[in-house]
C-alpha cells in the first residue's frame, strides 16, 4: 500500500487490506454502509462506506500520537475513545493506514485464546 493521501483508490485499497487479514470476515450488523470486520468473532475494524472512514483499534498511547500527527485521525466514533480511532482514509498516507490496520488486527488476535489463534494461523 503506497501512494498519496486522497488517492482515488485509497479507500478501496484499505478495504481490500482488511478483507485479506487472515481469518477475517465482513458483516453488516448495523445495516448497509457500515461494514464490520471481525476475526474469530471479535471486531477489529468498522468501515463507513459513505464517509470513507475506518475505525480501528489501537494502543491508547499510539492512538493519541496518531491524533496529534494527523488531523484526520480522531477518537473512535461511537466507540471507546481511548482504544479506537476513526481515520479519514483520504487524508492519511496509505502506508500509515496499512500500519493502523495491521496493528488493530494484531491487537485483537493477541487477545484471543490460544485455541482461537491456532484456528486462524
Amino acid at each position: 500500500m503506497s501512494g498519496p493521501a486522497g488517492d482515488a483508490n485509497a479507500f478501496a485499497e484499505a478495504r481490500q487490506r482488511l478483507a485479506e487479514c487472515r481469518g477475517s470476515g465482513e458483516s453488516y450488523p448495523f445495516g448497509p454502509g457500515a461494514a464490520v470486520f471481525k476475526v474469530a468473532g471479535k471486531v477489529f475494524a468498522i468501515v463507513d462506506d459513505a464517509g470513507r472512514r475506518i475505525s480501528l483499534k489501537g494502543d491508547p498511547d499510539e492512538n493519541e500520537a496518531l491524533r496529534q500527527m494527523y488531523p484526520a485521525v480522531t477518537p473512535g466514533y461511537h466507540l471507546n475513545k481511548r482504544h479506537w480511532n476513526t481515520v479519514d482514509v483520504d487524508e492519511v498516507p496509505l502506508d500509515e493506514v496499512a500500519a493502523m490496520i495491521e496493528a488493530s488486527y494484531d491487537l485483537v488476535v493477541a487477545s484471543l485464546s490460544k485455541s482461537a489463534r491456532a484456528t486462524i494461523e
